[in-house]
């Protein structure tokens, strides 16, 4: 079954998650380690285990380990993956969801910045997965085994989001997303007052080669997949843009690393660096505003507004549209009086 769900946007795992363990015994014969774990692991085929020793997941005595090393007595040896132990993600939760539509196949979701989408490091609770395993029953899982979902976006990032009823439902809308026919419109204020009216960003994204924490633009294609996102300037507002951002690809952070790359970082994007005073003046009065739209909006200028797709049984066309968030209208009044007051 082909990946649908590889154009997905959401935050990157931040370390390795232990899923099998095992002490050696004082019995045991040295033994390669991917032939230990072929003994150990359930449901292990050696493609997988071979797989998981070339990454660097597999550890003994807490160091990684290559496959033509020997276990032997005593030695501890641990199964790592970059994402938590699947029956993790199941542990359901009463959460409020802020459902806008729903039917026997799909419903749509609009989420808060702040609920991180499915379990993952530092965050084991309280997540969209987590509150959609509770109000219903049987999901379907995706590839990566989340039940439901089709799609993510960001943990800080507002908006909405389709899951998934049916096994039908996923694999149809996982087909659109992977075949770029869903639509996906989001609203964003970045850094700096944008000199084209529109345009367009191309460069394939892939995670920066010294902070994992990061995803960077590769010029040339060599590393990465192919991103393109299209966006229109909606207002100028002096020191930044508001900015509508279409997706034609869904690559993780693509909107924050397009924008960065181009010189326009999201505001108060504080993982690419948003979070800094990046244009404007030197007065104290100046840098008191910035503070103070941080404050009223504590997260990066992102919100999902627009999502359309193909229904997966009747095949009419929907589209969803959600109103941006107190925080971000907030912040964007700021700046409206901010720019109208600096030009009289």
């Amino acid at each position: 079954m082909q990946n649908f769900n590889e154009e997905n946007e959401q935050e990157q795992d931040d370390e390795l998650y232990e899923h099998y363990s095992f002490t050696a015994g004082k019995g045991q014969e040295p033994l390669r380690v991917d032939k230990f774990l072929m003994n150990f692991v359930e449901n292990a085929t050696r493609n997988k285990i071979q797989k998981a020793v070339k990454n660097g997941n597999i550890h003994v005595n807490k160091e990684v380990v290559k496959q033509n090393y020997k276990v032997k007595a005593g030695d501890f040896v641990q199964v790592m993956f970059e994402h938590p132990p699947y029956e993790f993600l199941l542990t359901p939760e009463d959460i409020p969801l802020d459902i806008v539509y729903e039917d026997d196949d799909l419903l749509v979701v609009n989420k808060e910045a702040g609920m991180v989408v499915h379990p993952g490091h530092g965050n084991y609770s309280g997540t969209l997965v987590n509150a959609l395993v509770h109000h219903f029953e049987q999901l379907p899982n995706n590839s990566s085994g989340r039940p439901g979902l089709v799609h993510r976006i960001d943990k800080d990032t507002s908006g909405l989001l389709v899951v998934a009823k049916t096994e039908e439902a996923m694999t149809h809308l996982a087909k659109q997303f992977f075949n770029k026919t869903s639509e996906r419109q989001y609203v964003a204020i970045v850094w700096g007052n944008m000199e084209e009216d529109k345009g367009t960003i191309k460069g394939h994204i892939g995670r920066h080669p010294k902070n994992r924490l990061w995803n960077t633009v590769y010029e040339d294609g060599s590393q990465g997949k192919e991103a393109v996102t299209h966006y229109e300037v909606i207002e100028r507002l002096g020191y930044v843009t508001l900015v509508s951002c279409r997706l034609e690809t869904g690559r993780t952070h693509q909107i924050r690393v397009h924008m960065k790359y181009i010189g326009h970082t999201l505001f108060n994007d504080e993982r690419y660096g948003g979070d800094a005073i990046l244009k404007g003046t030197t007065f104290t009065k100046y840098k008191q505003f910035v503070e103070n739209c941080f404050k009223v909006l504590p997260r990066q200028a992102l919100h999902a507004k627009t999502l359309g797709f193909e229904h997966p049984t009747s095949g009419k066309w929907m589209s969803f549209n959600s109103d941006l968030p107190e925080d971000m209208t907030q912040c964007i009044e700021k700046w409206r009086n901010y720019a109208k007051h600096a030009n009289t």
